[in-house]
């Protein structure tokens, strides 16, 4: 079996590397059409760049749109992003319920990081009832033996 690779996918290829190499302004001219047309991995860096200026102007409505289509698309990292986006009221107002739900929806998918998040969440009530069991279960699951 041969794997073709699509012009999408080398474009798609090329803007995340320019992304991870810091060019900017290059990656949003890769990634922007393939964001547009519902590429998770092209919307989630350009929402990075939205919400922080990279290679464009600070656009905290672009960023939130492009982060929750990554994120309802099932992007792992996108529903991290987004979930702070809701914790910190960045790009989008303060909601800390619905942080809860989009964390939660990354660390179900293994993400260490929203899983140490969530945990925290439960252990200080914040979005949700503060429930120690649940916050050690989710930091067991991060990796933390006890806390």
């Amino acid at each position: 079996m041969t794997e073709t690779l699509t012009e999408q996918d080398m474009e798609l290829s090329s803007g995340i590397a320019a992304f991870e190499s810091k060019q900017f302004s290059r990656a949003v001219g890769l990634l922007a059409p393939l964001a547009e047309a519902g590429h998770p991995e092209a919307q989630y860096r350009m929402a990075i760049m939205a919400q922080n200026g990279l290679g464009m102007m600070p656009n905290p409505l672009q960023a939130f749109s492009y982060m929750k289509a990554a994120a309802k698309a099932g992007l792992g990292v996108a529903q991290h992003g987004l979930g702070f986006m809701y914790m910190e009221g960045e790009c989008t107002d303060q909601n800390t319920e619905r942080a809860v739900t989009w964390f939660t929806k990354a660390a179900e998918q293994g993400l260490a990081g929203s899983q140490t998040t969530l945990a925290m969440l439960y252990e200080e009530g914040r979005g949700v009832e503060k429930n120690p069991e649940e916050a050690r279960k989710w930091y067991r699951l991060a990796g933390f033996d006890e806390k």
